[in-house]
């Protein structure tokens, strides 16, 4: 095992789910326990399958909704920006996911289907797109942090 060394040292920062965004995350989860649920008590009630297997669906079903509810609550991240780039996850249609700083040539405010975000053109065309309804906290910090890491990594935002 290596000791870090000073290129390891990245300061990063995550930005997390908004909660509206992990409610409804959350109500889908809820429409597949219901699903899954039916299927079971009609599995059980057509088939000689004994009622126990009902009840162990119902109570692992409803465990996997508490657990994606706390990881949702609690560990769930949108976008991670540190010293050498950054990392989006959970944003269907963002685009590129993951891009360092030097491949970054613009990023710029828009509004695509009328919700705000932020876009980072990258140098070779492509492009990643951060609903900022989809990150929890403030807006403003948000494009602070963007422009300040894009500064230092010697791009004008």
């Amino acid at each position: 095992m290596t000791s870090p060394g000073p290129d390891d040292a990245v300061e990063s920062h995550r930005y997390r789910l908004a909660p509206q965004v992990a409610v409804r995350l959350l109500g889908a989860g809820l429409v597949l326990v219901a699903l899954v649920v039916i299927a079971a008590t009609l599995l059980v009630a057509l088939l000689p399958v004994p009622g126990v297997v009902l009840l162990v669906v119902v109570v692992l079903a409803l465990g996997g909704l508490a657990g994606a509810a706390w990881w949702l609550r609690s560990r769930a991240w949108v976008l991670r920006l540190d010293d050498r780039g950054y990392v989006v996850r959970l944003v269907r249609g963002a685009g590129v996911t993951r891009a360092r700083w030097d491949e970054v040539e613009e990023a710029v405010a828009a509004l695509p289907q009328g919700r705000p975000c932020v876009v980072l053109h990258l140098r070779d065309g492509r492009t990643t797109t951060i609903p900022v309804e989809a990150v929890a906290g403030d807006r403003e910090q948000l494009a602070r942090d963007v422009r300040a890491r894009l500064r230092q990594g010697g791009v004008r935002p």
